[in-house]
């Protein structure tokens, strides 16, 4: 956090009305200072030494850079930043994916006001933040439920079953290196599997690798 008793927060959103109505809510907090408004995740990435942030609210869905990739992005280049996704989507799949990808909470668009302040407050302390209908949607639907792979999972999955090592894939898909070893980790983590034979195997039998032409 910042010398100043202020909370340094930063909003990262595609909609101009929608970052200006949460900076006017955040504004009206003693302790909060909105040090910036993006409409682009690069734009934001660009400014992110110069505004230094304690605190990102992060929307998903951009056009240029999705919030997803774009936390992992920050993350890399100031691990201390608390990334906070404000979203409207409240499937399983995009919350348990904002949470892999290093987001310390997840709330959504439609929560009352204070709760976004009290969401800031929790992770600024280290803790990990749902709001009501977040933690519902992660509740267990049963023994069996497997944690579904991401979209973006699922392809790192493909690259690495057609044998592609982690410098290939991070080439291939413009990412960090250290991105695709934390997918890789990930994917095996909810897969329950621990090596890359296994990874292939799981890719064949569950049809990832149709119609892609790789030969094994």
């Amino acid at each position: 956090m910042s010398n100043t008793s202020c909370i340094k927060t930063l909003i990262i959103d595609d909609h101009p009305m929608v970052a200006d109505g949460i900076q006017s809510i955040l504004e009206s907090y003693d302790d909060i200072k909105v040090v910036g408004t993006c409409n682009s995740a690069r734009d934001a990435i660009d400014q992110l030494n110069t505004l230094d942030p304690d605190v990102i609210l992060m929307d998903l869905n951009m056009p240029d850079m999705g919030g997803l990739t774009a936390t992992e992005v920050i993350l890399e280049q100031r691990p201390g930043t608390r990334i906070l996704v404000l979203s409207m989507h409240d499937s399983p799949e995009y919350i348990s994916s904002a949470l892999n990808h290093g987001a310390m909470g997840y709330v959504l668009k439609d929560v009352p006001t204070d709760e976004i302040k009290k969401a800031i407050d929790v992770v600024m302390s280290g803790e990990r933040y749902l709001c009501t209908g977040a933690r519902g949607s992660l509740e267990p639907k049963g023994d069996n439920a497997r944690e579904a792979l991401t979209g973006r999972e699922q392809t790192i999955l493909l690259q690495l079953a057609q044998g592609k090592s982690n410098k290939e894939v991070a080439i291939t898909l413009d990412i960090s290196v250290r991105t695709v070893e934390t997918h890789r980790k990930n994917i095996k983590r909810k897969l329950g599997i621990s090596s890359t034979a296994g990874l292939t195997r799981y890719a064949l039998e569950h049809g990832v690798l149709q119609g892609t032409g790789a030969q094994f």
